[in-house]
């Protein structure tokens, strides 16, 4: 492959004048800088275009590592400067949620794991390209350039030709996914070359438009894939679907003496309950050390799936027909199945890979479809909308995935977008800023100066204000903050409405729009000319005649007559928000009224209690919430 004349130039230049006549002609364009880039290292263009998109569409994302510490539009990994704990054990939740047997959250961690060389491909693009870790992590330009070298660099250790075929760097271009199983580093190839096929055209989150041409009659030769030597994965009985990776590493299910067990219980859904929601965590650490907790009978939680975030491989841990230790609400748990994403909440303002993104909504999508889970955010919900059980446990849920998960993409892939429906005076509407451009003030997002204010990245949430003005207060949460404020925190929802969510509307105001919310008016900024959200018709609640107050709930659970003789009765305990007369939220669906006893090692005992009581489901604030269907009125919000 011939290269640019402006590189060979450089070549030739005394050595100590180099990086200054590099600099000097760097090109300030993305697009250019792709083509620069493939041109100096003798690497197609479509290739290097294809695996930036998977890794990260094209975009810089302010020099912010994602959540496995990579960095720009190649993905260059930095683990080694980029460390945070793990989420599973952290604050108050208890995540199994059930006051009848509490877990003891205090239990170590392992100790920490050697740092894969997936996590520290920026040392060798330094080695390669000259470029210093600071300039590879924050100069897109150099980051592509780094990316271009690592690509040239694999496809000469497997012997390949440099070659202007892409097909020749299959290999290659696996070998750049970081999997060490045969099947992950095939499935991200393929998904490169999936896209080198069908062509992409955007925006960067920079203002860069990027384009790959489509190639038609691209072959994939699969023989430099055989020269990489990876393990193959276990896939036996794995629940997934065939176009993923996916691999089976059991989760551990042991006695612990005197009398506990652990870490999640077994079951027999959905012939003994319906699976309802699918649950999006975060890990808040690393993908192998989180596998492994799930391998500890000891850790107080458990989860059925772990995502990794550099190619999307996953490891089931659970079957789905038994009840992880996840959602810290045991209704929810009981009904849910518990995915784990690698990563970080908020950690230096991280990100997530296209290639998790396109996996998991995979696996989402063959899960619901499996499980008849409605394929919306009433059901499809994150760790942060999981409600708690008692007034006691609202306070200490947990908050991930965050706000910076992208609901708009992760539904797109999925084959559910995210639309408007209805007309502009509808009775209730979809939160659904553009997730781009959208970049909300958040603090917290540094450990170490926790008051720091995040770098401004795009994020799927709206603020939620008292009055139709930038400057007001945000409403409150008496849950999480009985007697203060709601925070600018990146790990605080209280005042937050948040891609996908449906809220009946309680006034319009100029480019304002208000929402019940938590008993209260909360206020959004909603301009005509850049909404931050659609209309959205459905079934909203209301209390009924004669009713001033609503009771809300955490759980579905039966009334007392329900439960037979040796199971105790759970106590159906109000929350501590107010659905007050006048007030209107939507209507999600019913809710099974359930109780799963499951106490013992031996399923034996396990019994799925179900009452005649009838519960509605609603979206209430950030969390869904449980109503009485006798106490509410069902109308349509056109």
């Amino acid at each position: 492959m011939r290269r640019a004349l402006a590189i060979t130039a450089v070549a030739l230049l005394p050595l100590a004048n180099v990086t200054a006549a590099r600099a000097a002609q760097e090109p300030a364009d993305r697009q250019q800088a792709f083509a620069a880039a493939a041109a100096e290292f003798d690497v197609p263009e479509s290739v290097l275009l294809g695996v930036s998109y998977l890794e990260s569409r094209w975009d810089a994302h302010a020099g912010q590592p994602s959540n496995d510490a990579g960095f720009g539009p190649m993905h260059l990994t930095d683990a080694a400067a980029f460390t945070g704990s793990n989420h599973h054990g952290e604050g108050e939740e208890d995540p199994r949620g059930d006051e009848t047997r509490p877990l003891n959250p205090h239990v170590d961690p392992p100790a920490p794991t050697e740092i894969p060389a997936s996590l520290r491909t920026m040392e060798a693009a330094a080695r390669l390209t000259g470029e210093t870790h600071e300039k590879l992590r924050t100069d897109p330009a150099a980051n592509i350039r780094g990316g271009a070298a690592l690509l040239a660099d694999h496809q000469k250790a497997l012997g390949a030709p440099l070659s202007d075929d892409p097909g020749e760097w299959y290999g290659a271009v696996a070998k750049y996914s970081g999997a060490e199983e045969a099947g992950a580093a095939k499935v991200f190839a393929d998904e490169v070359f999936a896209t080198i096929e069908d062509g992409a055209d955007r925006v960067t989150d920079d203002g860069h438009r990027v384009s790959l041409r489509p190639v038609a009659g691209l072959k994939r030769i699969e023989k430099w894939l055989d020269k990489l030597g990876l393990r193959p994965a276990r896939r036996d009985g794995v629940e997934c679907p065939p176009t993923i990776s996916c691999e089976w590493i059991p989760a551990a299910y042991q006695e612990l003496p005197p009398d506990d067990y652990g870490h999640y219980d077994l079951a027999d859904r959905p012939a003994s309950q319906k699976v309802d929601y699918i649950v999006i965590h975060d890990m808040e650490g690393y993908w192998a050390p989180s596998v492994k907790l799930n391998q500890d009978p000891k850790w107080p939680g458990s989860w059925h799936y772990s995502v990794r975030s550099g190619d999307g491989h996953i490891a089931q841990q659970i079957k789905t027909k038994d009840v992880g230790w996840h959602a810290g609400n045991w209704y929810v748990n009981a009904k849910s199945i518990g995915i784990e994403h690698e990563g970080f909440l908020a950690e230096g303002g991280t990100w997530y890979t296209e290639a998790m993104y396109r996996t998991s909504a995979r696996l989402v999508r063959y899960l619901a479809i499996r499980h008849g889970v409605p394929l919306d955010r009433a059901h499809i919900i994150g760790h942060d909308n999981v409600p708690g059980t008692l007034p006691t446990t609202v306070r200490g849920m947990h908050e991930d995935p965050g706000p910076f998960w992208d609901w708009a993409r992760y539904f797109e892939l999925m084959g559910a977008p995210l639309h408007r429906l209805g007309g502009p005076r509808s009775g209730s509407v979809m939160i659904k800023p553009d997730f781009a451009t959208n970049k909300p003030y958040f603090y917290g997002c540094d450990r170490k100066n926790p008051a720091n204010a995040c770098p401004p990245l795009p994020a799927s949430t709206v603020w939620l204000r008292t009055e139709p003005r930038a400057d007001a207060p945000l409403v409150k949460d008496i849950g999480k903050h009985p007697t203060g404020e709601s925070l600018y925190s990146v790990y605080d929802h209280s005042a937050r409405a948040t891609t996908g969510q449906r809220f009946a509307v309680a006034g319009r105001q100029g480019d304002w729009t208000a929402i019940w919310y938590l008993g209260q008016k909360a206020w959004f900024h909603n301009p005509a000319a850049a909404p931050t959200a659609v209309p959205s018709m459905g079934l909203v609640v209301t209390p009924k005649p004669g009713l001033a107050t609503v009771p809300v709930y955490g759980r579905a659970y039966p009334e007392q007559e329900a439960y037979p003789a040796g199971i105790p009765y759970q106590a159906v305990t109000p929350l501590q928000y107010t659905f007050s007369a006048g007030e209107t939220y939507t209507l999600s669906g019913p809710a099974a009224t359930e109780y799963y006893r499951a106490v013992t090692f031996d399923p034996a005992g396990h019994r799925v209690v179900k009452g005649k009581t009838k519960y509605l489901q609603i979206q209430f604030g950030h969390r869904v919430m449980f109503v009485k269907a006798d106490d509410v009125r069902i109308s349509f919000s056109g």
